[in-house]
């Protein structure tokens, strides 16, 4: 049995028009772009390097308004933006930093209950900082204040007043409150 020419052509040709090409390129399409996914995912993660997590913590010192801006009590508008209570009572006015001694969480102020309530453990507080039920071992701590030249309470929570067991009590120094 001879083959034609013809049936030579169609046979030779046959392989060639049947596109086994495409599985190959399509192989290459994908090696290539997991081999480019790979550098593109390494370069940006080495890009991550350079711009390191950053917490931006609020200013230390600041103003926060004259005495006669405040009422008796605890005033919670500072809390949220530098973790402060100012608290006026008759004769001074003084601020409480707002983190528990027992872990450092935030308390709350619960003014039905006239107390400072922490959410984490259960430590309370009273009006003036010093702890009566919970595991706090200890007051939370004072900020420093004082009155600047036009008039304006300054607050420095970089320099804070404690009132540790066993040792002596700070909350009467001066730079512990302002008195009105």
């Amino acid at each position: 049995m001879t083959e034609t020419p013809e049936k030579k052509a169609a046979a030779a040709a046959s392989p060639k028009d049947s596109k086994p090409v495409e599985p190959v390129k399509l192989r290459r399409r994908i090696i290539w772009a997991t081999i480019w996914s790979f550098v593109g995912v390494n370069f940006l993660m080495i890009m991550r390097f350079f711009f390191p997590r950053t917490l931006f913590e609020p200013k230390t010192i600041f103003t926060i308004g004259t005495a006669g801006d405040f009422g008796l009590g605890v005033e919670t508008k500072f809390q949220q933006d530098y973790r402060i209570w100012v608290v006026k009572k008759a004769d001074r006015l003084f601020v409480i930093y707002a983190r528990c001694t027992h872990l450092g969480c935030t308390p709350d102020w619960k003014p039905s209950e006239n107390k400072f309530k922490c959410p984490c453990h259960g430590s309370g507080y009273d009006s003036d900082g010093v702890n009566f039920e919970g595991p706090a071992p200890r007051p939370m701590d004072r900020a420093y204040v004082e009155m600047n030249a036009q008039g304006q309470v300054v607050v420095d929570t970089a320099r804070l007043f404690l009132c540790e067991k066993g040792k002596r009590c700070q909350f009467d120094d001066p730079g512990a409150f302002i008195p009105v």
